[in-house]
């Protein structure tokens, strides 16, 4: 059922046009269908069905007409009794009137937020309800004159919106302003629509007509607002929209609600080209503003008096301009002015002086770089906007597309630029994702295909990089070449040592948003950074610099700044890895050195499972040889031949690793064991680290030797004091965790082992977090077992990711005595299988090894007995 009062009143079921009857049910109908949905009191029924002389039985005269109405629709349920009143049980879109009030709100919404095309599609949908007066066979005077004001507000706007859209009809609008020949708003826009289709002179005498007729009739003058119609008319000035969008707005919260916090007169939008600086500033900007595309052009205040509809006259283009907008309270946004950037920064610095009510946000890739000017950076999307972005753009091209794994893959190597993500999504059409991902290792041949209609610069990815690239001079252009070496960014002593190039080359880089600065570091979007390195590379001083700063390095990870300086190399990880694998390839000597001088900050790392191939191809490529750097090697690349080469070496150790990989694949020498000439420098040094790590394996040899308890304790806290001197974690942690072992106090074991594990915490020594994770779970096997069993399935973790299969079993045969304890033998076995496939070389697997089987066979035996 749907009813309309916006004419005639009249009910219409799904057979057809209802017969209401005569006045009183027409009445009646009416005013519960203005208020559909609510209650209507019975005495506000009776009064507008009555008047001021109802019958002396209204209330049930108002029953019978009820009745009537009921049998009228056909439907008694339609029309509710309720203690209060009567209701119509329909929903408001069943009544014209609010389906109309409805759209014309949204019409208005849509007006006010700049979208006139929505605007006027809503308001006609609304206007084409109406077949006539309102309630044009009822006496309801007050209800009708309610809509029709409602009706011509409703035709006030779609009125804006049609002249925002440059399509006003003169002859419609002529009408109305002689139905209404006082409203100034219709007046206004008359003149505007005579002056949009060049009737100027008419415009003019239409405002003149309206001057007089206000003066006769009200002895006022014109409004300001008609005023400012008419000044905009005499200047010659036509209104334009900005350019309409035909996809949806996805993301950029933060940056529209920082927009829209700042005062500033001058806001510049800056990022790299493909950031979406242009679609951001016109999703910031009002109704109103004025849009001016500097891309095509070379005169801005040319383009700027063009996008303004004004014509050049006798007077210079910025007193011209200034004219135009010093008396407007608007917005003026200059898009892409990177290229004519002197000009715009001089034109936006002219008119912000002498229009103080004009506001002007700029896009430019870098700052204009005058005086009031603030900042507003577009940085890439987040990742979940990137996706979001992606899933709509690929949905237009491919309907049923559906994210997947490699979504966010995409999106993470294309920097979550938005312009290449849209490329991207247009390739769904044709490649799947897997594809598309596999092919982004050469993005500039991948993504070729955008808009037909979009500005040459932003229809294949390459054009979008070459825009900055051709705006450098050769002195930027050499450093964003050889800055595009360093695949992990770089700071600014890197920049100036192996790229020559000092500060303000750089500067000039950040300002033109090739590169990123932050945090002291320099660094360029992967799809610039690609682009950049085709014209130049500087790999051989980018790793003879690394390997500089690994040597300068190595010593201090063992000293008091151990933090710091872990904190930096791990700052350089990406480069430093880059580094070796060129030198392995073009230079293996200088490859060795490095591998040689980064060998302790990986092992602390836990890097070893991500340096193993590199290792592997370096040691297929140097000869063999009794040194220091090729035994690192060897305990990198294959382990199982270390302990040969250890044999052969005979000091002075220089890298701590040879010691460490020492223990790990030989355990403690046996006590009739021929000593090494190794064994007896190493004891002899004088390396306040090495005389703490060698005070560490006598108290650990001691003990297991003769079981002194008290003296392998004293040893260790002389040992310890060394280490602490030094300030070095890593070591102080070894005998913490030593001393747990020693003690006979749980409790105090456990405090021994949370020490120790916040002093590798803070180097991030993910191989000592794991298996010290794993040690505090064995001391709370008896204290907490639930805890317990967190511990180690935190050590599983980490060891999972620093692949260390001894710690992996460890953990494993730690959880399958929870589960023997817990009454589940088949889990524990389970557990402890699997433990035992996973162990292989070296003495750490094989002491792990030796537990694993330990706690088989007591597992096999309790469950035979």
């Amino acid at each position: 059922m749907h009813v309309g009062i916006l004419g005639p009143v009249e009910a219409h079921s799904p057979d057809g046009k209802v017969s209401v009857g005569g006045p009183r049910p027409r009445t009646l109908l009416a005013v519960l269908a203005l208020r559909v949905g609510d209650i209507v009191p019975l005495d506000r029924l009776i009064d507008e069905l009555y008047g001021a002389e109802p019958p002396s039985d209204a209330a049930n005269a108002l029953q019978g007409q009820v009745s009537r109405l009921r049998r009228a629709l056909g439907d008694a349920s339609l029309i509710e009794f309720h203690p209060a009143g009567y209701r119509l049980a329909l929903a408001p879109d069943q009544v014209d009137a609010h389906r109309f009030a409805s759209l014309a709100a949204e019409g208005r919404q849509a007006l006010e937020h700049g979208d006139p095309q929505t605007a006027e599609s809503l308001l006609s949908e609304a206007l084409q309800l109406w077949r006539g007066p309102a309630l044009a066979d009822v006496d309801a005077p007050d209800h009708a004159t309610r809509l029709e004001q409602q009706r011509s507000a409703a035709t006030s706007a779609l009125i804006a919106a049609r002249i925002r859209l440059g399509k006003a009809d003169v002859q419609e609008i002529s009408n109305l302003v002689q139905q209404h020949p006082l409203d100034e708003r219709l007046r206004g826009y008359l003149m505007q629509a005579l002056h949009q289709q060049g009737r100027q002179a008419e415009a003019l005498q239409a405002f003149e007509d309206a001057r007089s007729l206000l003066a006769d009739e009200l002895g006022t003058d014109p409004s300001p607002e008609l005023r400012a119609i008419h000044l905009q008319i005499l200047r010659g000035q036509t209104h334009r929209e900005l350019p309409a969008q035909l996809t949806s707005f996805i993301g950029r919260q933060e940056e529209l609600d920082r927009i829209a916090a700042l005062n500033s007169r001058l806001i510049t939008l800056t990022g790299p080209g493909g950031a979406g600086k242009t679609r951001l500033a016109l999703q910031s900007a009002g109704p109103g503003a004025i849009f001016v595309d500097l891309a095509p052009v070379k005169d801005v205040p040319a383009a700027t008096l063009q996008a303004l509809g004004l014509k050049e006259t006798v007077l210079a283009p910025e007193d011209r301009l200034t004219l135009a907008l010093r008396e407007r309270d608007t917005l003026l946004i200059l898009d892409n002015c990177e290229h004519v950037i002197v000009q715009a920064a001089q034109l936006a610095q002219h008119l912000l002086s002498t229009c103080p009510s004009l506001r002007i946000l700029a896009t430019s890739r870098e700052p204009l770089g005058i005086t009031g000017e603030t900042l507003c950076p577009v940085p890439p999307l987040q990742p979940e906007q990137s996706v979001a972005l992606f899933v709509d753009r690929a949905r237009l091209v491919n309907p049923g597309f559906v994210r997947d794994e490699h979504t966010l893959d995409i999106c993470r190597e294309l920097d979550g630029l938005p312009l290449a993500i849209e490329l991207a999504a247009a390739r769904t059409r044709t490649l799947t994702t897997a594809e598309i991902s596999s092919r982004l290792g050469d993005r500039f041949r991948l993504l070729i295909k955008g808009n037909r209609a979009a500005a040459p610069r932003h229809q294949t990815l390459r054009a979008v990089v070459e825009w900055s690239w051709d705006l450098l001079d050769a002195d930027e252009r050499d450093l964003a070449a050889s800055l595009a070496t360093f695949s992990g960014g770089a700071t600014v002593e890197a920049v100036e040592q192996v790229c020559r190039h000092d500060i303000e080359v750089l500067a000039a880089l950040v300002d033109k948003s090739l590169v990123e600065a932050l945090d002291g570091r320099y660094r360029m979007l992967e799809t610039i950074r690609e682009f950049c390195a085709q014209h130049k590379r500087v790999d051989a001083e980018h790793a003879a610099y690394f390997l500089a700063l690994a040597r300068r390095a190595d010593p201090e990870l063992r000293q008091r700044n151990q933090v710091q300086w872990f904190a930096r190399l791990a700052a350089e990880h990406a480069n430093l890895l880059q580094a070796v694998e060129w030198a392995t390839e073009h230079d293996p000597d200088l490859a060795l050195q490095l591998v040689s001088a980064l060998s302790w900050y990986w092992y602390v790392k836990g890097s070893r499972t991500e340096v193993h191939g590199v290792a592997q191809k370096l040691l297929a490529l140097v000869p063999e040889q009794s040194t220091e750097e090729y035994a690192i090697l060897l305990a990198l690349a294959a382990p199982e031949r270390v302990q040969d080469k250890l044999a052969e070496l005979r000091g002075p150790v220089r890298q701590p690793f040879v010691l460490v990989a020492w223990a790990m694949y030989a355990g403690p020498p046996e006590p009739d064991a021929p000593r090494t000439e190794l064994q007896n420098e190493v004891e002899r040094s004088d390396d306040p680290w090495i005389q703490g790590l060698m005070g560490f394996s006598s108290s650990y040899t001691g003990w297991v030797a003769n079981g002194d308890r008290a003296a392998a304790i004293e040893n260790c806290r002389s040992a310890l004091r060394q280490f602490q001197d030094l300030g070095e974690r890593w070591g102080a942690a070894q005998i913490l965790d030593l001393l747990a072992n020693l003690t006979e106090d749980p409790h105090e074991a456990l405090a021994l082992t949370d020490e120790a594990l916040l002093a590798v915490g803070e180097l991030g020594a993910k191989e000592e977090l794991a298996e010290l994770r794993g040690r505090r779970a064995d001391r709370l096997l008896d204290l907490d077992p639930a805890q317990a069993e967190r511990d180690y399935l935190e050590a599983l973790e980490l060891a999972t990711q620093a692949g260390l299969a001894a710690t992996r079993a460890l953990a494993n045969a730690g959880l399958a005595e929870i589960a023997r304890r817990a009454g589940d033998p088949a889990r524990a076995e389970r557990l402890l299988r699997e433990a035992q496939q996973e162990l292989g070389f070296g003495w750490m697997h094989a002491a792990a090894k030796q537990h694993v089987e330990e706690r088989l066979s007591e597992l096999v035996r309790s469950r035979e007995a």
